[in-house]
Formats: C-alpha cells, structure tokens, sequence
C-alpha cells in the first residue's frame, strides 16, 4: 500500500534547517562535551524563559521528567498522586517510579482532559499532588487548577508533554505548578533526534535535586548525596532542540491553521457522528494531535473507518486505545473495567488524524473526503453478531 498522506512527516520540518542543525552538530563534535555540555545549558535556559519559568532540567526521557520530577518536588512513599485514566500509560508509570500512590479519575467526554471535578472526590488526607496532562497540546483549565490546588493544598505537576509552548488563561505550559514535565520525542511539537525530556521549575530547590537525582545523585562528582540515576539530555539533542526552539512559535501557529481547516471541513459531518474534540483553549491550544470521536450516532465504526482510510492510503492513530486502568501491567492497582466509563467509551471513539506542519490544504480536504465517503457508505455491525469479549478480560 502507496502511504498518500503520512500521520507525521518530519522531513518537511528539518529539510529547510538542515544546514542550521548540521552546524550546531558540528560545534558540538568539536567542543567534546558529550555529556552536561555548554548547549544543554543554552538550552535549558532558553527553554524555560520561553515557556514562563525560571529553570529547566534537561533529562533523558519525558518518563523521567515524571518520574525524578515528582522525586525532586519530595512526592514518594505514602503520597498518593491524582492522574488521569486517559493519558498516556508514562504518566502513570512516572508516578510508581516516584514511590508514590496514583490515584486514577476520570476524563471530560468533550475535551478528553481530566475530571476536576471528578478528582475533587478522589481527594484523601494523603493526596499531596494532582497530575493535570495537558493533553493533545491543550492545557487543562489554568484558574480551575489553582482554585483547585489552593483548596485542597495539594501541589500542581503538569504533564505538558504534548503541550510545548501551549497557553490558557495568561500561562504557559509549564509555568504553573511546581514543576512540568516534557518529552522531546521525534514526533513532539519540538522533537529531538532520539528520546529525551525536560523538567521546569520555578522553585530552585527543585531544580537541584533534580540536578543531582538525574547524575547520580551526585552534588559534586564523586560525592553522592541521595540515591539517584543516570538521566541526562544529550549535549548532541540539546543543541538539536535548541536550534529548533525559535521555529517552534510558527510551527505551533501552523497546526492551529491546520486545525482549524479541520474543523471547517468537518462541520458538515457532525450530523454524521464524526465529532473533533473541544478546543477550549482558543489560539491557545498547540494542535500536537488532531482528535475526532466517531460516536454512536456514526454509521460506520471506528475500526471500519480507520481501515478504510489506511486502505486510501491515510494514516491514522489512536491515542490511546486502552486506559491506563484496563492495562494489563497494573491489575495490581486493583481498578476494574466500568470504573471510568468516560475514559472507556472515548478510547473505542476517538482517531487521531494526519497533523503536522507542512501538511497542505488539499491534503486535508482530501482526507476529510475520505471520511466523508466512509461514513456515507457505512455500516455498523449488529451487535448480536460482535465477537463476545473485552480489553479487560
């Protein structure tokens, strides 16, 4: 099969910087400072005053921005952590690294962020930190989240790692809470050239002990305070994302572009159950996913329609078919399908089309006809005739 429309192509983003990102390689290649080098530094900086805060912590994954993050803002044994079920299964596994209790919720049906409401009733004695995803490049709502965290003294950690340089209500990603954490994955809104992550703070005991937690743990080489691990950003993926960073306002300006084209195209569909997922954030909102549910009112399924475009040569994704509380890996947790129907029911809808900048006009038209062709000729099945099982059997 001839893939026409790509989920993501990165080549339209690096081939007009290639020379740029080759020169900084260089640079690097010849300073030699592999590893804690001047350009994460540069970066670092540079990456924290763009998104509204003080200090940034380069580490190698967004896992362990979470995961050490929540360490450094002192969360562990015996805290138990608020979190969405719809997320990402790093957010969860974050949270366990820290020693810490997730405490899963429930999601907004129309925006597929967390229920705060939701999580207001999972408040304990122990709960010492709520986790709010900033999911598909949208922030959950800002004034809710500090109403939210001033009532019940509970801390704020953000999971912005769809979420780079994405606004609500006069903040930034990342300049919230007490700390945030990123991912530079490839795919990312800005991406590195392999695995790495971020924590930012405005808090500057924060940002020491997650200095040390990702060296070892070490203050000063040699002499180890606190039990750490080895987590740090490339030099190499520093300089990369550093060079990147400047572009990224545009880039974010077009995937609203594109989102927005999305939705014009889509509108006449709504009627036909195929449904975008709220944007609430307005310009705001920084389009790392572009999402649509097909609900029940659809008269072709999910699956059918995602093979159908797969089979005119677009790609899709889903994100995320199964819930953290319906994975396999942590039945321990002790949840049980039922438990959050919303997460549940928007995990058998929601599709995630082609986004990223550089896809053109027609291609989205073209996709949007495509959609438009398989609803019009669809068809669900009869239920009595499904095949008898679950994703929590």
């Amino acid at each position: 099969m001839t893939i026409k429309i790509p989920f993501v192509d990165l080549k339209l983003q690096h081939q007009p910087i290639q020379t740029q990102l080759q020169q900084v390689l260089q640079v690097v290649l010849e300073q030699g400072d592999f590893i804690l080098g001047q350009a994460l530094s540069d970066f670092e900086a540079a990456f924290a005053a763009a998104s509204g805060t003080e200090y940034g912590v380069g580490v190698a994954s967004g896992t362990d921005a979470i995961a050490l993050g929540l360490q450094a803002c002192n969360i562990g044994t015996g805290d138990e952590v608020i979190l969405p079920a719809n997320t990402f299964i790093a957010t969860l596994i974050g949270v366990l690294r820290a020693g810490a209790k997730p405490v899963l919720v429930d999601c907004d049906p129309q925006t597929a962020l967390i229920d705060l409401e939701a999580a207001i009733k999972s408040i304990t004695p122990q709960t010492k930190a709520i986790i709010p995803v900033h999911l598909y490049g949208q922030m959950v709502s800002t004034r809710q989240l500090l109403d939210f965290a001033d009532t019940y003294k509970v801390l704020v950690f953000e999971d912005a790692a769809q979420a780079h340089l994405a606004e609500r209500e006069g903040f930034h990603a990342g300049s919230l809470g007490i700390a945030a954490a990123f991912s530079f994955y490839p795919s990312k809104n800005l991406g590195a050239f392999g695995d790495g992550g971020m924590l930012l703070t405005r808090d500057s005991d924060v940002a020491q002990k997650m200095r040390r937690l990702r060296n070892y743990g070490a203050s000063q080489k040699y002499f180890h305070t606190e039990s750490g691990t080895n987590s740090r950003l490339d030099t190499l993926q520093a300089a990369v994302l550093h060079q990147k960073l400047p572009y990224l306002p545009q880039w974010n300006r077009d995937r609203l572009t594109i989102a927005q084209q999305y939705d014009m195209e889509l509108a006449s569909l709504a009627n036909s159950g195929i449904i975008p997922i709220q944007n609430q954030s307005g310009t705001g909102h920084v389009y790392h996913l572009y999402v649509i549910k097909v609900d029940d009112t659809c008269p072709t399924e999910r699956q059918q329609l995602q093979e159908k475009l797969t089979a005119a040569g677009i790609q899709t994704g889903i994100h995320y078919p199964i819930p953290c509380h319906l994975q396999p890996a942590f039945t321990s947790l002790g949840y049980q399908q039922g438990d959050f129907p919303q997460a549940e029911k928007l995990s058998k809808q929601i599709l995630s089309l082609p986004m990223y900048p550089g896809l053109s006009s027609s291609q989205i038209k073209e996709v949007v006809t495509a959609i438009a062709d398989v609803v019009s000729t669809g068809s669900r099945l009869d239920p009595s005739a499904a095949v008898v099982g679950s994703i929590a059997a």
